[in-house]
């Protein structure tokens, strides 16, 4: 948070690739990502990839960790305009590996919301979609699931609550740096009126309706 400020972004406009093949679904686990990547997969020019572990790896290449601000800082600070593009043009290689005739392609991997601040860097007309559901519903979900063993923070119902409070703080300020970037996917809405929802999703994309 202390990283990414309006300032820090914008001495970096310009940066990255103005592609719009990317498109992240992120959010916590059990808060609807896999159904919002099925409704955007769908559609003909839509390829649905999974959860991709690609741009963590960038991330980590870059020497870049969530753990704290210190390890933010230097690295996001020596990311220059054109390693910023390499950076991106890679990723987007990888991309057109998977569907080469796709307009889009959906990364689903949840916890890429620790990495919207390199997404925005790096593709800034990238779709970020965000699966949100209710706190106590979603937290209780998790918990019942017991992925622990991936999720350190799924031990138990105290911390699973300071997670979801810091990953909620974390998105608050993702929509304060990128004003208008991020669609937020509320779960009860998909659930409750799933095509009409489904056709917000598809114009955010940027693509028509397909009957």
């Amino acid at each position: 948070i202390e990283t990414f400020t309006p300032d820090f972004l914008a001495a970096r406009a310009g940066y990255g690739n103005p592609s719009e093949l990317p498109v992240f679904v992120v959010g916590m686990p059990r808060s609807g990502t896999t159904l919002t990547e099925q409704i955007c997969a769908s559609h003909p020019d839509v390829h649905g990839a999974g959860e991709l572990s690609k741009l963590r790896r960038v991330a980590n290449a870059i020497g870049l960790k969530t753990s704290s601000a210190g390890d933010l800082h230097q690295p996001m600070m020596s990311i220059t305009e054109v390693l910023s593009r390499t950076l991106a043009e890679e990723h987007l290689s990888y991309l057109r590996e998977r569907s080469p005739a796709a307009l889009r392609v959906v990364d689903k991997m949840p916890h890429n919301f620790e990495l919207i601040g390199l997404i925005g860097l790096l593709f800034p007309n990238a779709r970020i979609i965000h699966c949100r559901r209710d706190a106590i519903d979603n937290c209780v979900s998790c918990f019942v699931l017991n992925f622990s063993e991936a999720h350190s923070y799924n031990t138990d119902l105290k911390t699973l609550g300071l997670y979801y409070r810091e990953y909620d703080r974390l998105m608050q300020h993702w929509n304060k740096v990128f004003p208008g970037l991020i669609f937020e996917n509320r779960y009860e809405t998909l659930v409750e009126d799933q095509e009409a929802q489904s056709r917000r999703l598809i114009d955010y994309l940027g693509l028509p309706w397909d009957d």
